[in-house]
């Protein structure tokens, strides 16, 4: 049983930066991997960033790379998403996600993950 409790969504402006924290509490000595997601309204839930947290193992989705930074504090299971260069269509809610037990080396799918967090509001202006 893992909880993962998000913050740091919010308004900012385009070329802005802003930082979004996931603290994972619970059964997490077999955290496996990290993400982040994101889903606007009427689309559908889409990869932005993952860490294996064994190693820092870190990837991207292409439309974030160069942008967008995931890195954790292991002491206390927290992983961060740093943003900056914000743009309009990364408006969306974030969600973070942990992956408990590993069944593939695949970190870039939803279904890849065992555990989400509420989601927080993410919205760029233009």
């Amino acid at each position: 049983q893992v909880q993962l409790v998000e913050s740091g969504g919010g308004l900012v402006q385009a070329g802005d930066s802003l930082r979004l924290s996931c603290a994972a509490s619970g059964r997490t000595f077999n955290n496996n991997a990290m993400g982040w997601f994101r889903q606007a309204p009427g689309k559908e839930r889409e990869f932005v960033a993952a860490l294996r947290w064994s190693g820092g193992y870190t990837i991207y989705a292409e439309s974030v790379k160069g942008r967008f930074t995931i890195s954790r504090v292991n002491v206390n299971n927290t992983v961060y998403l740093q943003m900056s260069s914000l743009k309009p269509e990364d408006t969306a809610v974030y969600y973070c996600a942990v992956r408990i037990r590993s069944t593939s080396a695949v970190v870039t799918t939803t279904i890849s993950y065992d555990y989400w967090g509420q989601g927080t509001q993410v919205t760029v202006s233009s």
